[in-house]
């Protein structure tokens, strides 16, 4: 599986961001997909998965502010990211999750400014 992350960049305290990832290759038994983000410094932590089955889950810390959605037929991924706050600047990443492990794509690097 190759993953292709991009939609990161520069934005203001409040602004908006659409990152999106596209998966290639054998994705036969992904269970979940999801980005995950690091900042500098700090350990990668999540942000929100999406399982084939539709299910969603957060970090508290953007509940309410990101939404993460797909397009099936595209085998992407989004994260619409929304009320954007600097402590949300970071590497963003994708990821899959399957039977077989998971794998992480390129990161793709969105900046609030306060």
């Amino acid at each position: 599986v190759q993953l292709q992350a991009s939609g990161g960049g520069l934005v203001q305290t409040g602004g908006s961001l659409r990152l999106s990832c596209t998966a290639s290759g054998n994705i036969v038994g992904v269970r979940a997909r999801g980005w995950y983000r690091q900042a500098p410094g700090k350990q990668r932590e999540l942000v929100a998965t999406l399982t084939t089955a539709g299910l969603t889950n957060y970090a508290d810390s953007v509940k309410g502010r990101f939404t993460i959605s797909r397009n099936i037929a595209k085998n992407t991924l989004y994260l619409q990211m929304n009320s954007l706050k600097p402590e949300d600047t970071a590497v963003y990443f994708c990821n899959v999750a399957a039977a077989w492990g998971m794998k992480y794509g390129q990161g793709t690097l969105v900046t609030v400014s306060s």
